[in-house]
């Protein structure tokens, strides 16, 4: 069995092309793995260290910081995993979010796309659909990139909720705990991606398939055009939850993230995920989940828990 796995693993790093390793990474930012006959590579674009406040606004202060103290976790700034994934299926190569870029020099540790991918293997060119969960900067930051525009393919696809596009015309903070000058970056790097990208746009209403066996689907909650991808082949399934499940959610569900447009709306829509995961069994991915992020749910009572997949080495 262990063998298979491997061979399974080996086949996708080499029809993904990530078998070379960079000499400058002390270890290799990316994990591969098989959904049927699709092929799965999630990689790091490296490390976020919000405000920890940002991850529980609505919380009692002494109940939050008695979390982070159990889960050995600063009560000042946490390490927030920023994580990408490549999805091959058919004759398409998808990348689901392209991580922060480069334009807020305080997250000096994040923006990786670009080298994450080159040290893959992986040709921009050969990139031929982008899918956004959302429109926040740390999604979709890696694209403004100076000199990433050039080398995509002319005829790229980039599918995103028709609502995410509508909310970032004139989108509403009020109801977030963003400080002003990340909401001025969301704002200013949600309108240069528009404007950049605004030919090769393809929006949906509710769901779109990307490929074969690949759906993006218009969750709401986090913003109101927020989405998340699911993948389905030879009975496997995996789901790529964007910014819809965070790792703090598994034990306070209820806890609105600081970067919820629509927090109680995302608390269900949290809720519902978690109750299709555990029924189906499907792997799940999330954008902020502790690299690799790949692990199944679980019911646990009236909550969740997160099981982790073995590392296969």
């Amino acid at each position: 069995m262990n063998q298979m796995i491997r061979n399974i693993k080996q086949k996708t790093i080499k029809s993904l092309g990530a078998g070379n390793a960079s000499p400058d990474e002390l270890v290799p930012s990316r994990y591969a793995l098989r959904v049927g006959d699709i092929d799965v590579l999630v990689f790091s674009d490296g490390v976020l260290t919000p405000p920890a406040e940002s991850m529980a606004t609505n919380a009692d202060p002494a109940v939050r910081s008695a979390w982070l103290d159990d889960m050995f976790l600063s009560r000042d700034a946490f390490d927030w995993a920023l994580n990408e994934v490549v999805v091959r299926s058919g004759s398409r190569t998808i990348l689901i979010d392209s991580g922060i870029g480069h334009e807020y020099p305080d997250f000096s540790r994040a923006g990786q796309l670009g080298a994450r991918l080159a040290a893959a293997g992986i040709d921009l060119g050969a990139v031929t659909d982008v899918v956004l969960t959302h429109m926040h900067f740390d999604h979709v930051g890696g694209l403004l990139v100076d000199g990433v525009k050039e080398q995509l393919r002319k005829d790229l696809r980039i599918h995103v909720s028709a609502a995410e596009v509508e909310f970032w015309a004139a989108p509403d903070f009020s109801r977030t705990g963003m400080p002003p000058d990340l909401a001025d970056l969301a704002r200013r790097a949600s309108t240069e991606f528009i404007d950049t990208y605004r030919s090769q746009l393809r929006t949906f209403d509710e769901e779109q398939e990307v490929a074969p066996d690949v759906v993006v689907s218009r969750t709401g909650g986090h913003t109101p055009g927020h989405s998340v991808v699911r993948l389905a082949s030879g009975g496997d399934r995996l789901m790529f939850a964007g910014d819809a499940i965070f790792p703090v959610s598994f034990d306070h569900p209820e806890w609105h993230n600081g970067f919820e447009h629509d927090p109680e709306e995302a608390t269900r829509v949290r809720l519902r995920l978690f109750r299709e995961l555990a029924a189906n069994g499907s792997w799940l991915v999330a954008t902020h989940m502790p690299f690799p992020s790949i692990g199944r749910v679980a019911a646990a009572g009236e909550l969740f828990r997160w099981v982790p997949a073995w590392w296969d080495y």
